[in-house]
């Protein structure tokens, strides 16, 4: 029995051969559909992974960056206020109790917005001896902030060239305790200190007058 019928140009055999193939073919194309969603659910998953491991790194350099930023800030305010002070007392002959008072309080307002309440001061006048440069004492020294201020007549060591014979400085200490808002529970408080050195503007020497 010949079962190559023919029928329209075809034999029966070939057009169940063709009809198997589009079956196979549409069997194929949704197992590659099929295999394509599953990559893409499988990136989208490795994705979500990956981002959850960045997220700790990137808060970590970004508020690093920021208390970097705040620190460095601060440490610049706190050159300011010894800078400040200084000068404020050296462009004056004489200054009184009243007076150190108004410099502290300019002087501090600097830090704003940290807070001044923990900022320590300490302007003293620092003359040379007469006859030796490199001989100096404290001749009077006022203090701010809970600092001690230098003792009468104390011995100082200035920078060498800083004075010379019968003349005299002025030398501001500052000390700051800084404390991070984010950090602080890392580091604690961290102490920056500036020293300032002012020469008199107007006379040899700015002395104090209660």
């Amino acid at each position: 029995m010949n079962l190559s019928l023919r029928e329209g140009g075809m034999t029966v055999s070939n057009r169940f051969s063709l009809h198997l193939k589009k079956i196979a073919n549409r069997f194929q194309q949704h197992r590659v559909g099929r295999a394509l969603r599953k990559g893409l659910c499988d990136t989208n998953g490795v994705v979500a992974v990956e981002f959850a491991l960045l997220i700790p790194v990137m808060l970590t350099l970004y508020f690093a960056t920021l208390e970097t930023t705040n620190a460095m800030t601060a440490a610049r305010r706190v050159t300011n206020v010894a800078q400040t002070a200084g000068d404020l007392t050296a462009q004056v002959t004489t200054v009184s109790t009243s007076d150190m008072n108004d410099i502290f309080a300019a002087s501090t307002a600097i830090l704003s917005p940290f807070p001044s309440n923990v900022v320590k001061i300490t302007v003293s006048s620092i003359v040379a001896s007469s006859s030796n440069a490199s001989s100096t004492s404290v001749s009077w020294s006022k203090a701010y902030g809970g600092a001690t201020p230098r003792s009468a007549n104390s011995s100082v060591t200035l920078p060498t060239g800083l004075t010379t014979a019968g003349s005299s400085v002025i030398m501001v200490e500052v000390t700051y305790n800084y404390t991070s808002p984010i950090a602080s529970f890392i580091t604690g408080p961290i102490a920056m200190t500036e020293v300032a050195y002012l020469k008199p503007r107007r006379s040899t020497e700015v002395t104090f007058t209660p």
